[in-house]
């Protein structure tokens, strides 16, 4: 797995790389890191890699869709996790959906429990974005990023809920 820490303006993303893509993204933890070595060495590939992960990011960061995506490895989820994460792909940058709509979208509409625990357990917030998934009613619910990221990403798209 090769690690590597993106420079944003809200902070320091470090990002896991797997032989196959992007692994997972963690949010800015408020401490001073050192940029970590590779346990690989770098290579064209990851550093492809890198450079669409930073960009997508950089993007998704300032409300924007991302205009491409390095390969996402996604194999740590069960198979209804990876479906509930590529619906969320398919939700545009601005809009929301309810939990409850991304069950009915994946033909599980008694899931919406269970939509709401993979979204929390998706190793790649922002660039597959679960912030735009709220609750009943148009309220915020949770976020694994916390809410105070919940309440900036959707801010920076247009998208937050009066009734949060």
């Amino acid at each position: 797995m090769n690690t590597a820490l993106i420079q944003t303006a809200d902070g320091i993303f470090t990002a896991h790389f797997s032989g196959i893509g992007l692994a997972a993204l963690d949010f800015p933890s408020g401490k001073t890191v050192s940029r970590a070595a590779p346990d690989e060495p770098s290579s064209a590939q990851f550093n492809s890699w890198l450079r669409l992960t930073e960009r997508a990011l950089k993007q998704a960061l300032a409300g924007e869709t991302p205009d491409a995506l390095p390969p996402l490895d996604l194999s740590a989820g069960t198979e209804f996790q990876r479906c509930v994460w590529n619906a969320l792909r398919n939700i545009p940058s601005g809009r929301t959906r309810s939990y409850k709509e991304v069950a009915q979208s994946i033909k599980r509409p008694g899931a919406v429990r269970a939509v709401g625990q993979a979204c929390g357990a998706n190793p790649i917030p922002v660039v597959i974005p679960c912030h735009r998934v709220l609750a009943a009613g148009g309220k915020i619910g949770g976020f694994s990023g916390g809410l105070d990221w919940k309440r900036k990403l959707l801010s920076r798209e247009g998208a937050l809920p009066d009734s949060d």
